[in-house]
């Protein structure tokens, strides 16, 4: 006896209430897999922020914004390491971020030609590559031409890390600026630097002004390239020639140490580097949300 050609319309409703019941235990499974890898992570990070927050509190004190880093046994503060993490940071950024956003543009508004090609590869190449790989740069070119570790080698090799997020940030900012604005600006005789100036950079400068804070946060963490090039200071040093403190540093240097004021600052130190990235990444975001 053959099948019957056509399913009658109660089979067909049957069918369908399966697919439906099917599809609703995939996504009831699917939903319960992302919400414990969302409490996994979460648990970890909040552990992490517990313990930072519990170490690093009991370390802050006035002496840590006053007093230079002191010699083990000995209380003292994070005066210098400061002051060299802050004058790196802001150095790096006013050097990186000019070149990244004249690069971005030019990636964005003259895409064509060999020069955009190499300009995106090197880019690409720059901001996947350790930071690690870029103080060893920095410091064979740099510090081991001219015999010595110096503030300046660290902030060149922060700058480093600074363009390629600023390239592809404002590359991918400009890009999503309609072009019916940049239509009507020629359509009124406009040039075209004038309209890539005034008309899409004014449109994209909150999405640029973003990864420019995003640079910022991801450089003031950085050890590996001070390491190999600003090196450490245990004195105050507002010479750029010479090796200069910073906080990374100096909490790879404290945390590593058995004394335990070294380690009460370097928790402090820790804490300090968490809220100041903290505060950042809310800014870049309070930012692209107004956007």
């Amino acid at each position: 006896m053959t099948a019957p050609l056509f399913s009658t319309p109660v089979a067909l409703e049957r069918a369908r209430r399966q697919r439906w019941a099917a599809r609703r235990r995939v996504n009831r499974i699917a939903l319960a897999l992302s919400l414990l890898a969302m409490a996994f992570g979460v648990f970890w990070l909040l552990w992490i922020l517990w313990e930072v927050l519990r170490l690093g509190l009991a370390g802050l004190t006035l002496s840590v914004f006053t007093e230079m880093t002191p010699p083990p046994g000995e209380e003292g503060g994070l005066a210098n390491a400061l002051f060299g993490s802050l004058v790196m940071v802001l150095l790096a950024t006013c050097v990186g971020t000019p070149v990244g956003v004249l690069a971005g543009i030019y990636l964005a508004e003259y895409r064509g030609g060999w020069l955009a090609a190499c300009t995106r590869f090197v880019s690409d190449i720059l901001l996947s590559a350790p930071s690690i790989v870029i103080g060893l740069f920095v410091y064979a070119v740099v510090v081991a031409r001219f015999r010595s570790f110096s503030a300046w080698a660290g902030l060149l090799a922060l700058a480093l890390i600074v363009i390629p997020i600023v390239i592809r940030t404002t590359e991918n900012m400009l890009l999503l600026v309609p072009a019916s604005l940049r239509e009507a600006a020629y359509a009124l005789g406009t040039p075209q630097w004038k309209v890539t100036l005034m008309v899409a950079l004014r449109a994209a400068r909150a999405g640029v002004v973003t990864g420019v804070l995003l640079a910022v946060a991801r450089i003031a963490g950085e050890t590996a390239p001070l390491l190999f090039t600003a090196l450490n200071n245990q004195f105050w040093n507002a010479d750029l020639s010479r090796p200069m403190a910073s906080l990374p540093v100096t909490i790879f240097k404290f945390a590593m140490s058995p004394y335990e004021n070294w380690q009460r600052l370097a928790w402090a130190a820790v804490l300090l580097i968490t809220l100041a990235v903290l505060a950042l990444n809310i800014l870049a975001r309070v930012l692209a949300r107004q956007k």
